[in-house]
């Protein structure tokens, strides 16, 4: 198995989507920042934008200036960080550097730093967060093995990284930051 980031960071930096194996399924991603590389994530999964997407990282530190840690009581920001990294999904209040065409219709966005180590290879490698969102059209089951990512998509990526998912059964929990609440278990 080539371990080889190359193609993907390539494509990354140049406002390609990627898929690339995450805790529990594939996921697809991109740059965060590149409105157009986000749209046609979007299309390619047809999935509206009012929705919002997830950004994974290596490291708490590829969130700086996006989150707004301060509009958190102390409590919920500790159970956030203490949770990371790992297979841990919250809802932050963002700050306006987060664009709307990853917040969605929400005035917070979805976060995780990854203890998958291909995926925080890859955000180490590309410099910061990228979008993540599992690697399936809107309403189909998302894929847990390269072999059962829809040829149809596949032909539309600029990279797959090579790789396992992790030993999740589901995608990962999201929690919203400022109660505690479960979104997604």
């Amino acid at each position: 198995m080539s371990t080889d980031l190359a193609p993907a960071l390539a494509a990354l930096r140049n406002g390609g989507v990627v898929s690339y194996p995450t805790e529990a399924v594939w996921g697809l991603g991109c740059d965060p920042f590149d409105e157009s590389a986000v749209t046609r994530l979007l299309q390619l999964k047809q999935r509206p934008v009012d929705k919002g997407l997830i950004l994974i990282a290596a490291a708490r530190g590829q969130f700086d200036g996006l989150l707004d840690w301060d509009a958190l009581p102390a409590d919920r920001r500790d159970a956030v960080l203490a949770s990371w990294p790992g297979p841990n999904t919250w809802i932050v209040p963002a700050t306006a550097r987060v664009p709307r065409w990853i917040t969605g219709a929400h005035d917070g966005v979805a976060v995780r730093v990854s203890a998958h180590p291909g995926v925080a290879r890859l955000c180490e490698a590309f410099g910061g967060p990228l979008v993540s969102t599992s690697a399936n059209l809107a309403g189909q089951p998302p894929a847990r093995r390269r072999e059962e990512l829809d040829p149809a998509l596949c032909v539309l990526l600029d990279a797959v990284v090579d790789g396992e998912t992790g030993d999740l059964a589901a995608p990962t929990t999201i929690r919203d930051a400022r109660s505690g609440a479960v979104l997604r278990g």
